[in-house]
């Protein structure tokens, strides 16, 4: 991802709306929990809520949704609950993949494939190969990913680099950076959302977030919906957003 213009896609016309969301999905396991039910259950209910704002936002007119659905983080969770939520991906696409890309819906993956099950890495291959040429909305899923690792890598490449001979030094800067990053071609996030009501970042997207507006919504990621999603939109409608002093409006 980077701040370079992309280009456009097919939407509704709708100048109000950010042209790229992320979003924190969390409180899948404390949306349980409050419900006597185990975390599995609010993982799957997750799911719907993610086929629900998938939809939304196209109709919202927004151009690009990046979720965060596995963190690399994330291995550190009893085994159980990771087979669950490698299960729910299988099934996911599985069962979903033919209406994404019915719909129009292009498939971007972010983060590390390295060490991955055979069968995961193959139905995430499968997800961006057939929806590659999808123009309606594209869909960046952050799987097994870290930005701290993605900064990492992207430095390791340059790092590379310079240890052959192809490049100077000198010519690394900001731009060359974010140009090695996983998703280049795709700009950085005009709105990030967190629900649960925890404030912080958590590792996704930090280069990219430089500029971006922060929502933080209290209510669980089981519970997200497209009014959920229109009022975080209306907020970042509100704001004037500033680049190194100037003040851009989010809405004309």
């Amino acid at each position: 991802m980077s701040n370079a213009a992309a280009p456009a896609t097919e939407g509704p016309d709708r100048s109000d709306a950010p042209a790229h969301v992320a979003i924190i999905m969390d409180g899948n396991g404390r949306w349980a929990a409050a419900r006597g039910l185990p975390r599995a259950e609010g993982h799957r209910r997750g799911v719907e809520a993610l086929r629900r704002v998938v939809r939304a936002s196209h109709e919202l007119g927004i151009r690009y949704l990046t979720i965060f659905s596995f963190s690399s983080e994330n291995w550190s969770r009893p085994a159980s609950e990771i087979g669950d939520l490698f299960g729910l991906l299988r099934r996911f696409i599985r069962n979903d993949l033919a209406s994404l890309h019915r719909d129009g819906v292009k498939v971007r993956i972010i983060g590390k494939r390295d060490g991955l099950e055979g069968d995961i890495c193959a139905l995430l291959n499968e997800a961006e190969e057939l929806t590659r040429d999808n123009t309606r909305l594209t869909l960046v899923v952050a799987f097994n990913y870290g930005s701290r690792q993605e900064i990492a890598k992207a430095a390791q490449k340059l790092a590379r680099e310079v240890a052959d001979g192809k490049r100077d030094p000198d010519t690394i800067d900001a731009e060359t950076l974010g140009a090695h990053l996983d998703a280049p071609d795709i700009p950085d996030p005009d709105l990030i959302i967190r629900t649960s009501g925890e404030q912080r970042l958590s590792n996704f997207l930090m280069w990219q977030a430089a500029y971006s507006e922060l929502v933080f919504v209290p209510i669980h990621w089981p519970d997200f919906d497209k009014a959920a999603l229109e009022g975080a939109i209306a907020e970042f409608a509100r704001r004037e957003r500033r680049f190194g002093g100037l003040v851009a409006k989010t809405a004309s």
